[in-house]
């Protein structure tokens, strides 16, 4: 079997390590790739959103499946292409890719669907929207309604931060087509976590629990980034309360669509914030996340190939996918600047030795690999991945095993897991 991969951060490169495991699969590809990924799969030089580039590649390379990565090309209907052109993909179609791809019809469905969400409205005047503001009070969240790279959604705390937020999506359009309109909603109090579904339209599969830690700094605090490391299985969601979450937050969505003749297919995730009155979601995304996904996958025992291919199929109520119990823990390590500018071209260091230690994982984000060294070439540059038989032991592992590897500029987080641990 010949699979493609589409994308070039650490989750791709956690796809493609568990897939490389199967013994069903004889090649993997990987557009574009990365430095890591160089190391077991062959990677192709086309664009992620190249969708044209893509298909024209998996159908001269006779690709048996296709697995998407990033949401961009499945928002831009990557799945639809495919499928008229009789290849089998993972993921969504760009319908239903809408989930993330637009807050709005995200909301929406919820709402028609009765899943427990927060309180929101819908804006695309400036006047309008500050006037609710006002009537709401703060603190509140502001969202811009389409895909912003994780910088559209404000937490504010004074009215002058929301008028701020609202200016500059609906005025100032910083976040161009994305923020034509905004969500104003209720501010959730709890904990969060992430919890991830396989879908074959009808069938729910959960994955184990994660949490993710968005901000740069310690103690949560800085700007929102693509994520600065993960855990699984998150306390707050233990493996006995999944299935009530499955029944609650995902069971309604695929139910109601497949009523509607639109079969989700692929990944859902969802966002949750645990309440005082229960699990409430505060996001979809329709793919595998990141970095919950180097947290996640590592526990997994079951072919990966065989649960996508039964997604695909729509026979996954045939998979019991076994994992781990062990924990698991990652933390990402950053380059400097980043979330904002950020450097490239600096020298990793000491990958070699970090590969030989037994329970760490390394899965390779913003890295390119020449001359037999590898190079930073990102924001987040790799995520160093523990596993041990509890949170304190996974975590421990993980952050002695990352003191081998340097960059210039090095930065990460030295409080991934805290919370897990708070809760023993």
């Amino acid at each position: 079997m010949k699979i493609l991969v589409i994308g070039s951060g650490g989750r791709e490169h956690a796809i493609v390590w568990k897939l490389s495991q199967s013994s069903r699969v004889d090649r993997i590809f990987c557009a574009p790739g990365n430095g890591g990924i160089k190391g077991i799969a062959e990677v192709v030089d086309i664009k992620s959103d190249d969708i044209k580039g893509l298909l024209k590649f998996s159908k001269e390379n006779k690709i048996d499946i296709t697995v998407v990565g990033p949401e961009q090309p499945l928002v831009d209907g990557i799945v639809d292409v495919f499928i008229e052109n009789g290849l089998k993909i993972f993921g969504p179609t760009k319908d239903l890719a809408r989930l993330e791809g637009s807050k709005i019809f995200a909301k929406e469905i919820m709402k028609r669907y009765h899943v427990p969400t927060a309180d929101f409205r819908v804006f695309g005047d400036v006047n309008n929207a500050k006037r609710y503001l006002r009537q709401r009070g703060v603190p509140i969240v502001i969202k811009a309604d389409g895909l912003c790279a994780g910088k559209g959604v404000r937490v504010v705390n004074r009215f002058e931060e929301g008028d701020s937020a609202i200016e500059d999506a609906l005025l100032r359009r910083v976040f161009g087509s994305s923020g034509e309109r905004i969500i104003i909603e209720e501010c959730l109090l709890g904990e969060e976590a992430s919890v991830l579904v396989f879908s074959d339209g009808t069938n729910i599969v959960p994955l184990p629990s994660a949490q993710d830690h968005k901000r740069v700094f310690d103690g949560d605090m800085g700007p929102n980034t693509g994520g600065m490391g993960a855990y699984s299985p998150a306390p707050v969601a233990p493996d006995e309360i999944l299935w009530d979450i499955v029944e609650k937050i995902f069971m309604p969505v695929i139910d109601g669509l497949r009523k509607e003749g639109r079969p989700y297919k692929g990944i859902l995730y969802g966002g949750l914030m645990f309440t005082e009155n229960g699990p409430m979601v505060l996001e979809y995304n329709v793919r595998f996340g990141d970095p919950e996904t180097q947290a996640i996958l590592p526990r997994l025992k079951t072919d990966l190939v065989d649960i996508i291919e039964a997604c695909i199929d729509g026979c996954l109520d045939r998979i019991r996918p076994e994992w781990d119990k062990r924990h698991c823990l990652s933390v990402v390590l950053a380059s400097k600047g980043y979330p904002g500018d950020y450097e490239k071209g600096k020298e990793i260091y000491g990958l070699k030795e970090i590969n030989l230690i037994k329970d760490v994982l390394v899965f390779h984000a913003g890295t390119i690999y020449k001359d037999g060294r590898f190079f930073t070439n990102g924001g987040r540059v790799l995520a160093v991945t523990g596993i041990g038989d509890d949170i304190i032991s996974a975590r421990d592992i993980a952050y002695q095993a990352l003191e081998k590897i340097y960059f210039e500029g090095m930065h990460y987080r030295k409080d991934i897991g805290k919370k897990a641990l708070c809760r023993l």
